[in-house]
């Protein structure tokens, strides 16, 4: 089974790899394609001023602008899981994890980052700051995945049980093609915005704690503060509505 997740504005500053390289991410030879992107990205934020390019990192303090100004192939990196400090990973907890359920995380759980594309949680990335969403000199980001990764991801999921639980931005990077399942969170009859990347979060930490291998799996070990209301099929996505009890 695979499990894909959303990244996260909020990062770590943990450095314990060498910069990147080829051995950093899994599709080795989609290396170069990968690279070009995060080079249009990186050339950017080095040519420009800082009052010139705020708009792509989502700050308005120009002191705290400059700290992002700095070549992105010179950091040193660590773990895309280790990475990322938002919500959804602050309820992961992945470091208080015991080492099988970290095994897990490293082995099933794909990351779509805004930046580097598809990785998976034990590949390698930099410090960076990128706003979701934001296109570069009409450089979009999603549709270039979208084209040059969609056919590797298909052929690497084409055996594996599929759960997506990516924010909606992130579909745009990766449309999948076969039967897969999505989660929708209900509280007091109103559909969760925000803090769902706290209950995917909890839904990660759950498969990985009994390291799920189906769907199933997951639905017979959910937390007492999660219950199943409903089930709806739309083409090949099937989508479970859990109600939050507290």
């Amino acid at each position: 089974m695979k499990i894909l997740f959303s990244p996260s504005e909020g990062k770590t500053k943990l450095y314990d790899c060498g910069a990147v390289n080829k051995d950093s991410f899994f599709f080795p030879e989609l290396y170069e394609k990968r690279i070009y992107a995060v080079n249009i990205y990186n050339d950017y934020i080095m040519k420009n001023r800082a009052e010139d390019i705020q708009y792509i990192f989502g700050i308005k303090d120009i002191d705290e602008i400059k700290q992002y100004q700095h070549n992105i192939f010179d950091e040193k990196t660590c773990s895309a899981i280790e990475r990322y400090s938002g919500v959804s990973y602050s309820y992961l907890a992945y470091n208080s994890l015991d080492e099988n359920a970290k095994e897990y995380i490293l082995d099933n759980l794909i990351i779509f980052s805004n930046l580097f594309g598809p990785v998976l949680a034990c590949n390698k990335l930099p410090y960076y700051k990128f706003k979701q969403g934001v296109k570069i000199n009409n450089f979009s980001y999603e549709k270039y995945y979208k084209e040059h990764f969609s056919n590797a991801l298909d052929k690497y999921l084409e055996n594996e049980e599929i759960i997506d639980l990516r924010a909606g931005l992130y579909e745009k990077f990766y449309q999948i093609k076969k039967p897969y399942t999505t989660y929708k969170f209900i509280k007091g009859g109103k559909v969760v915005s925000h803090f769902s990347k706290a209950y995917r979060g909890i839904l990660l930490k759950t498969m990985a704690e009994c390291r799920a291998v189906s769907n199933n799996e997951l639905l017979q070990n959910l937390p007492e503060t999660l219950k199943i209301i409903d089930t709806i099929m739309k083409n090949n996505k099937e989508e479970i509505i859990l109600e939050v009890m507290v």
